[in-house]
């Protein structure tokens, strides 16, 4: 064989120095972009207007003392809001959630008075009887394969009327009676409905609860196995069945969780007001399932934050406060709610699209 018609090897030549060439497919996108898929971005962003705007339009709002008690009414949704929120990324939600408060806090208050106990006796029964409700509302999900709508909805009748009708036939009237003089409501008061001196203000205990549970669901969400079981349930769930996740156990422990807190918002206002209204709670559920999906979880499960329900709540307790502040009509803020909830699920549509976008 001659040298010519010998093979040339080929030299590899070294990319000339400069910017890195991307197919595109590799190319990373910009860091607004991806801020922007961030589900609880937008709320915050909502959030900082809705407190400019009120800041602007109603000055008792620059206050202390008003800042506390936005922080009061965003922590009494936020706390709530936050198992709710979880549930709604593990795919199901909850409509007896408001109702349940209530259950909650009537029997602690019954059982305590009526039975004349010490009233963590009643706490603990109620704490139980909570646990209940939602191991019940899980069970019949998976058990029947109906949609969460539809088995809550159930419950939802079933403790509003249980409501009225066991507090009438117990105490004779639509609402229990004052427990304050009872052994042990001073120590659970300070538990569930203290409050502390912050700069010369009087700041609730629950704030600090808000804090604190936002502070472990995101956690939990994010650091443990457990939280990968959410989204995975939530997703998919014969995918996550496949792949080993426990369905079943993370649904049921979900609508539980819903009960936990509805417990202790229950406790918080039993030991604030002394009494409670058998009638109370109704449609304090779409505030939660909202201020959750105003802080960017999908209705279709598989995506959000705890974060981000931390911001819905107080955007929520912003307008509840705000309007009164303002001077406005409180008529008004069921029409805010639904616009803030509309605008909310358009933007983070909006967001999700743009971010996705090539």
């Amino acid at each position: 064989m001659s040298m010519a018609q010998q093979a040339t090897p080929a030299v590899d030549t070294p990319p000339a120095p400069g910017r890195k060439q991307s197919d595109g497919r590799t190319r990373q996108r910009p860091l607004a972009l991806r801020l922007l898929a961030r589900p609880e971005v937008g709320v915050f962003l909502g959030a900082v207007a809705t407190f400019v705007f009120f800041l602007i339009v109603a000055p008792p709002v620059r206050d202390g003392s008003s800042i506390a008690n936005i922080l009061y009414a965003s922590s009494t949704i936020g706390i709530m809001t936050l198992p709710v929120a979880l549930l709604m990324i593990g795919g199901e939600f909850d409509l007896s959630s408001g109702v349940a408060v209530i259950t909650s806090a009537l029997t602690a208050s019954m059982i305590s008075y009526q039975l004349t106990l010490n009233v963590w006796m009643g706490v603990l029964l109620a704490l139980v009887l909570s646990l209940g409700v939602g191991f019940f509302n899980g069970w019949v999900l998976i058990k029947t394969g109906l949609p969460s709508f539809l088995v809550t909805l159930g419950t939802f009748m079933i403790l509003q009327g249980a409501n009225l009708a066991v507090t009438k036939l117990v105490t004779n009237n639509v609402a229990t009676d004052d427990i304050s003089d009872m052994d042990g409501f001073d120590q659970a008061k300070a538990l569930f409905a203290s409050s502390f001196e912050v700069g010369g203000v009087n700041v609730k205990i629950t704030v600090v609860w808000w804090l604190v549970f936002a502070a472990i669901a995101t956690w939990v969400l994010l650091r443990t196995k457990y939280g990968n079981w959410i989204f995975a349930a939530g997703g998919n769930k014969e995918s996550a069945r496949a792949v080993g996740v426990p369905v079943t156990f993370t649904k049921i422990s979900l609508f539980m969780l819903v009960g936990v807190g509805a417990w202790f918002v229950g406790m918080h206002n039993l030991f604030s007001f002394n009494t409670v209204q058998s009638g109370e709670g109704v449609g304090v559920e779409l505030i939660y399932i909202a201020a959750a999906v105003v802080g960017g979880c999908l209705l279709t499960g598989g995506s959000g934050s705890a974060i981000g329900p931390v911001f819905g709540a107080f955007m929520f307790g912003l307008v509840q406060q705000g309007i009164v502040y303002a001077g406005w009509n409180p008529d008004w803020f069921k029409a805010f709610l639904g616009a803030m909830l509309l605008g909310a699920t358009l933007i983070n549509l909006w967001v999700r699209k743009s971010a996705t976008r090539r």
